[in-house]
């Protein structure tokens, strides 16, 4: 009985401890700097094949991304309107001011934005 009693009080005190460290781990990150909040972040539409369009993102002058295609699909040819090419640099700047790295951009935010062919 005495064993059982240990092992129980063992294991809630691990327990507790994991969450303590959760929160502190959470409150860290919560606290830490977004670089990219104030960062200097350009946009450049670029030509790409076929008479399409991709996209630069310099950050502080520096190359950050380059798209040359549409992301998240095969092929080397970009977006038919600099437009759309436009329409998913400044996603992916919000995102990088968000401080989400790396900026993805998946098929289903390529539909919601109406950029596809």
């Amino acid at each position: 009985m005495l064993f059982s009693s240990m092992a129980c009080f063992i294991k809630t005190s691990v327990a507790v401890i994991k969450q303590d460290a959760k929160k502190e781990i959470k409150q860290e990150v919560k606290e830490q700097k977004n670089p990219y909040a104030a960062a200097k972040i350009i946009t450049k539409i670029i030509p790409s094949e076929n008479k399409t369009f991709g996209y630069d993102i310099l950050l502080s002058g520096k190359p950050l991304v380059h798209q040359p295609n549409i992301p998240g699909l095969p092929g080397n040819e970009g977006f038919i309107t600099k437009e759309g090419a436009q329409k998913v640099a400044d996603f992916v700047v919000k995102k990088i001011r968000n401080n989400e790295m790396p900026p993805t951009v998946t098929i289903e935010d390529l539909n919601k934005m109406a950029v596809l062919k």
